[in-house]
């Protein structure tokens, strides 16, 4: 899926859309970002030594999960976070690089979502998390 592709099932806009594209992989999905030199959240975290926060790439994370919860065409969904665990963040994501994620629902009862990730750059494990959250129809 490309980002017009996205938009189709996720309500995140302009600078909080944080997918370039993501695929269905079976059980898992796998999503890619960019990381822009003008990215608004670099521009105070760090000046002279930008790193892309931590919270950022756990959305990352977040929206490339959603994509395993897509319904009917055109049905848009609101995922809202309700937990985190096991937070490990191994190494900074910087602008030039691109963030790859692979995400899997470990289990549901809905509306809530309980899922893992991981997030990599040229291979390496950058971000691993457990993550939950509810979903929203619109």
């Amino acid at each position: 899926m490309n980002r017009e592709e996205i938009k189709a099932i996720l309500p995140h806009r302009d600078n909080m859309l944080l997918l370039d594209e993501v695929e269905k992989d079976g059980q898992a999905a796998r999503g890619r970002y960019l990381v822009r030199h003008d990215e608004w959240f670099l521009k105070g975290h760090f000046p002279g030594n930008p790193v892309v926060p931590g919270v950022i790439l756990l959305e990352i994370l977040a929206q490339s999960a959603c994509v395993l919860l897509q319904g009917a065409p055109g049905e848009k969904i609101t995922p809202m976070f309700t937990g985190m665990n096991n937070v490990r963040f191994r190494l900074p994501v910087r602008p030039g690089d691109t963030f790859e994620t692979e995400c899997r629902i470990l289990r549901a009862k809905k509306p809530f979502y309980f899922a893992e990730g991981r997030g990599t750059v040229n291979g390496k494990l950058s971000v691993s998390a457990e993550f939950s959250f509810a979903v929203i129809g619109e």
